[in-house]
């Protein structure tokens, strides 16, 4: 668990209080975190419309989308996205804006001390604490995001009267420890059961997008099930969004369309960007123009999401090679990944203990002409022989980049976004 360090003495205090929390082993439910909301005063019913998104990949694109667009539209926006790459700062932005060292070290000392006896998790004092900012500073519109699964995350407090719409990115699978653990009365096959904890963010009248055929069928069912239960809008197709042969059309009035090539790079970003667009068409609790929509997309900023670096200390050390960032772990943005390039690159690769190593390796084939394994700093890392034979080994990131040939081709850094925060604080583009 990265519960981040801190040069603020106020803010670095709270996340040691944090990193003193136990993890919840096995413990399963929404009780703790609404035990937490009610002694904070209900937060989450005082919140300006929420759009929540959910997801195996792709759901912090769907929010930079939906934060971008209704940023455009010139609404104030409150987000809270996990993890974060660099500092702990970035889970909560308060109308458009990170939240500041003072104001994030008074939240967490009040939010911590309500909850003492509680013994909450990490998470849902995040949670908590984002909830209660935004609670206390007026908005247009909040952007949440998911952590895990979806039916017992913390996020998933949030009652039907506070939601605009919900969505579901991309699925995967992945975190099958905790996703797929043997319950009774829940699908066995595994995409299904994947399926059935990112729907359990569905709530009653509230419009639920999906990527609907680009599911497998399993997991498209158990979406299904689950809305007709939970009596939500199931919207499986998009809404004046079309997506064809890598191009994506967007029809403001039927009548004229626009081609829209999002400014996140990848053909994987095209579904992202209709789930956003659909997820802000099927809802009623605010109004937003076309032309914002239309500038949103062309406009938002992922950090660490097929990210190209730009030049600083660390790009400096590939000669004249561009350097691609991405913190993706799983066969999902393997496959992503590989349809993005077209041609071989050198793959830096770090990934935590707890993940299968070949998991983001496997799909990318042909297209890794070498790799080189580094550790993830300050966690339990796979070491290079559990890629495989012809492995280089290096110490850092900066050693790594050091011995790459100089031969033009791309670099990519990926298989965690906790190496992603490092490659962009050693290249000075921390998230803002």
């Amino acid at each position: 668990m990265d519960f981040g360090k801190s040069d603020h003495p106020g803010v670095q205090a709270q996340l040691d209080r944090l990193s003193a929390l136990s993890v919840p082993q096995g413990r399963l439910g929404l009780e703790t975190i609404r035990a937490l909301m009610e002694r904070l005063g209900n937060p989450h019913r005082k919140l300006p419309p929420v759009f929540h998104v959910a997801g195996t990949n792709g759901k912090g694109s769907v929010c930079a989308f939906l934060r971008a667009m209704l940023e455009a539209d010139g609404k104030r926006v409150h987000v809270t996205t996990s993890p974060h790459l660099v500092r702990y700062n970035e889970r909560i932005r308060i109308a458009g804006n990170l939240i500041s060292d003072e104001a994030l070290a008074a939240l967490l000392d009040e939010v911590l001390g309500a909850g003492d006896d509680l013994a909450p998790s990490f998470f849902e004092v995040t949670i908590a604490a984002a909830f209660l900012a935004f609670s206390r500073t007026p908005a247009d519109a909040c952007v949440v995001e998911v952590g895990l699964g979806g039916r017992f995350d913390a996020t998933n407090v949030l009652e039907p009267e506070a939601v605009a719409a919900c969505g579901i990115a991309a699925l995967g699978l992945d975190h099958e420890k905790f996703l797929l653990a043997p319950e009774e009365g829940v699908p066995t096959e595994p995409m299904a059961r994947i399926a059935f904890e990112k729907a359990g963010i569905a709530k009653r009248g509230v419009p639920l997008v999906t990527s609907g055929d680009l599911y497998p069928k399993e997991s498209q069912n158990a979406i299904k099930d689950v809305s007709r239960a939970k009596g939500a809008l199931l919207q499986e197709e998009f809404l004046n969004f079309y997506v064809s042969e890598g191009e994506a059309d967007y029809l403001p009035n039927w009548d004229d369309t626009v081609q829209l090539l999002p400014a996140l790079s990848g053909e994987h970003q095209l579904p992202n960007l209709g789930v956003a667009i659909t997820m802000l068409l099927a809802q009623d609790k605010l109004t937003i123009e076309h032309e914002a929509i239309i500038e949103g997309a062309k406009k938002a900023t992922w950090p660490a999401r097929m990210q190209l670096l730009s030049e600083g200390p660390l790009t400096a050390l590939a000669q004249e090679q561009k350097v691609w960032l991405d913190g993706g772990h799983n066969p999902s943005a393997g496959k992503a990944i590989a349809e993005h390039f077209d041609e071989p690159i050198h793959l830096i690769l770090g990934m935590l203990a707890n993940k299968n190593p070949r998991a983001l390796l496997d799909p990318l084939g042909d297209k890794v002409r070498s790799l080189t394994v580094v550790p993830v700093p300050d966690h339990d890392s796979h070491p290079p022989e559990a890629f495989g034979s012809d492995v280089r080994a290096a110490s850092n990131l900066e050693e790594a980049l050091l011995n790459l040939p100089s031969d033009g081709r791309p670099i990519l850094i990926a298989g965690s976004l906790y190496l992603a925060g490092e490659a962009l604080r050693l290249n000075d583009e921390t998230p803002d």
